[in-house]
C-alpha cells in the first residue's frame, strides 16, 4: 500500500516570506552599499574642491605678490626716467656752462671800435644784440667779424636806424646771432698738446 503524504504545512507562504526577507536584505545591503558608495564619492569631491580651493587661495596670494612686484618696477621705471631725466638735463649744462663765457668772449674779440652794445639777450642758441656805431659802415664790419667767428653764426640785422647820444649823430641798431658750438673747440684739445 502506498502512503500518500499530504503536506499539510504553509509551505509557500513561509518560502514567500523567506524571499520576502532575502528581498529586504538585499534591499538594505544595495541601500547600505549605495549610502556608502555616495559618501565616497561625496568625500572625494569635497577634498578635491578643498584642494582646488587651497590651489586658487595659492594663486590669488602669488598673483598679489606679482601685482605688488609689477608695482615696483612701475615705480622704479618712472624713478629711471626721472633720472634720466634729471641726468640729460646736467649734461646740457655741463656741455652748455661754458658757452656764455665764450659768447661774452667773442663779442669783446669781434666788437669792432666805434660800435657800443647797449643789451644781449639771449633765447636758447638766439642772441639779440642792440646797440650804437658810429657809422652803418661800422655796423656791418660787425657783423662780418660775428660771421668769421667760430662760436657765432648766421648774424642778422633787424633794423638799424639814426638817433641821437650825447648831442652825437649815431646808428641804433639791433641784430640777432645764433650761438653755436665749434666741431673743433679748443676745450677738446688732447692732453700734452700745444695751445
Amino acid at each position: 500500500m502506498t502512503r500518500i503524504r499530504i503536506n499539510l504545512l504553509p509551505h509557500r507562504e513561509l518560502k514567500r516570506a523567506q524571499r520576502q526577507r532575502q528581498f529586504t536584505m538585499l534591499a538594505g545591503l544595495v541601500f547600505l552599499l549605495g549610502a556608502v558608495i555616495v559618501l565616497m564619492v561625496y568625500s572625494y569631491i569635497a577634498n578635491e574642491i578643498d584642494v582646488q580651493n587651497q590651489r586658487n587661495n595659492y594663486l590669488k596670494q602669488e598673483i598679489a605678490k606679482l601685482d605688488k612686484e609689477i608695482a615696483d618696477i612701475k615705480t622704479l621705471r618712472e624713478q629711471i626716467q626721472d633720472l634720466l631725466a634729471r641726468k640729460q638735463v646736467v649734461e646740457n649744462l655741463q656741455s652748455s656752462r661754458s658757452l656764455e663765457v665764450h659768447l661774452l668772449d667773442q663779442l669783446v674779440r669781434r666788437l669792432p671800435e666805434g660800435v657800443y652794445l647797449s643789451s644781449i639777450k639771449q633765447t636758447g642758441n638766439q642772441i639779440a644784440l642792440t646797440g650804437y656805431a658810429q657809422s652803418n659802415a661800422r655796423v656791418s664790419t660787425l657783423m662780418r667779424s660775428l660771421e668769421a667767428s667760430p662760436w657765432l653764426q648766421a648774424p642778422n640785422l633787424v633794423e638799424i636806424k639814426a638817433a641821437t647820444v650825447n648831442n652825437l649823430q649815431v646808428s641804433q641798431f639791433s641784430m640777432t646771432v645764433s650761438l653755436t658750438t665749434p666741431p673743433a673747440s679748443t676745450d677738446a684739445q688732447p692732453k700734452g698738446a700745444k695751445k
